[in-house]
């Protein structure tokens, strides 16, 4: 009756209000009309409900007991993707660029040719280095074509004509000792012939040194030999490992100085996968535990492995640096980020009822128990599930009777437990 009155009252003041006026004025009735609509609501509901279940006839329920079970113990935390490896793969040798087989996204194989520079002139070096070489191994006696560049220095046309030089002069020196014993030379002449003599063993002393630099020069002539052949290899840029070119950095004709990058490559498979651990939870994550990793808009489940983990606790977040390596069937990309499950114990017991057993309202999880035959509402706060069992972390004890499958189930509603 009171509210009726209030009504007419508001309805006629709204009629005769002044235009400026009549938007709050219809504002402030909608709020009326409301907040009397939801007394009205509230003061016969309990009534309505007490009726309603004294008249109901008992429901038929199936109950399981709340039991300790097996679960895994998990650690969840979030992560990015991040690629097994990335390389700027880079120019050995200065020249210009000839021909480039990759773009973005192009898939690479290990030993691939992704690019090539111009090789005329690494050819025309190479031929040079050739030409010394086979010039080298002719001074020193041995064929220009051949591999072989050992050799015995006595046998060289040099060291052979300085050791006959020295045979003469020593055969010279004996005649002189000889005849000055006899007194037909003089002293002057017998000093002449050891002159003579000593001088030959300084020339076959030289024959001998100029024989190992041309050996020596035949290893520098080598040397220069191989790397003219790989800077004309070095001219084909090669793929140092399967991957995805994540960026192109040179164009068709360029011209390149030596170290200049060419394409940034990324290896796709597998992928590490780094994540943060709060330091509560660190001390249960080791090396060798299992992943369980999901992305955003991808219904698949990547499982991995932790293989390494930082020696020590960030400073500044307190949370420990974790690394796994997750395989990828192509559907995951280097820097998505991702949630995963740390596999932290296998085999835990923990109370759990079956998740068929569970009521989730507006944030508050419940279950129903059977008390005096009729229905009892409990909160509880549940924790891991699976796909079989919620564990309760409190609220529940082992061996209580669930109800499952509730429905509508009202707490004070009569039950009847069926098998």
């Amino acid at each position: 009756m009171f509210f009726a009155l209030i009504t007419e009252r508001m309805k006629s003041t709204l009629l005769f209000a002044p235009p400026h006026k009549r938007t709050s004025l219809i504002t402030a009735f909608a709020l009326f009309t409301l907040i009397a609509s939801t007394s009205a609501c509230k003061s016969g509901y309990p009534v309505a409900a007490k009726q309603n279940q004294e008249g109901r006839e008992p429901r038929q329920v199936k109950t399981a007991l709340a039991a300790q079970v097996e679960m895994e113990r998990i650690v969840t935390v979030s992560g990015t993707f991040a690629a097994y490896d990335q390389a700027t793969i880079s120019t050995k040798v200065p020249g210009r660029l000839r021909t480039i087989n990759v773009d973005l996204g192009s898939v690479v194989r290990r030993g691939q040719a992704i690019a090539e520079l111009e090789q005329r002139d690494y050819q025309l070096r190479l031929q040079q280095a050739e030409a010394a070489l086979a010039q080298a191994r002719a001074r020193l006696g041995l064929d220009p074509e051949g591999s072989d560049d050992s050799i015995n220095p006595e046998t060289t046309g040099t060291v052979r004509q300085a050791r006959a030089l020295l045979d003469e002069a020593k055969l010279k020196l004996d005649r002189s000792a000889s005849l000055f014993q006899q007194g037909v030379i003089s002293r002057a002449q017998l000093d002449a012939s050891e002159a003579e003599y000593k001088v030959a063993q300084s020339r076959l002393q030289d024959a001998m040194e100029e024989i190992r630099n041309r050996q020596a020069l035949i290893l520098q002539r080598r040397s220069e030999l191989e790397i003219a052949r790989q800077q004309l290899t070095d001219t084909s840029i090669i793929a140092p490992f399967d991957g995805v070119v994540q960026e192109r950095r040179a164009n068709l004709g360029e011209y390149v100085s030596a170290a200049s990058a060419i394409i940034t490559l990324v290896r796709m498979d597998p992928l590490r996968f780094r994540a943060e651990v709060p330091e509560r939870e660190s001390r249960n994550v080791k090396i060798g535990q299992q992943v369980r990793v999901t992305v955003e808009g991808d219904s698949n489940i990547y499982t991995g492995l932790i293989l390494r983990l930082s020696p020590s606790i960030t400073a500044q977040n307190r949370v420990l640096i974790i690394e796994a390596e997750v395989r990828n069937n192509g559907q995951l990309r280097p820097g998505s980020f991702a949630s995963a499950e740390i596999v932290a114990q296998d085999k835990d017991l923990a109370l759990a009822v079956d998740r068929r057993a569970i009521v989730s309202f507006a944030g508050i999880d419940k279950v129903i128990t059977i008390q005096e035959g009729k229905a009892a509402e409990r909160p509880i706060t549940i924790g891991r599930r699976t796909d079989r069992w919620v564990e309760v972390l409190s609220g529940l004890a082992a061996g209580e009777a669930v109800v499952l499958d509730p429905g509508n189930l009202q707490s004070g509603q009569p039950v009847n437990v069926v098998e």
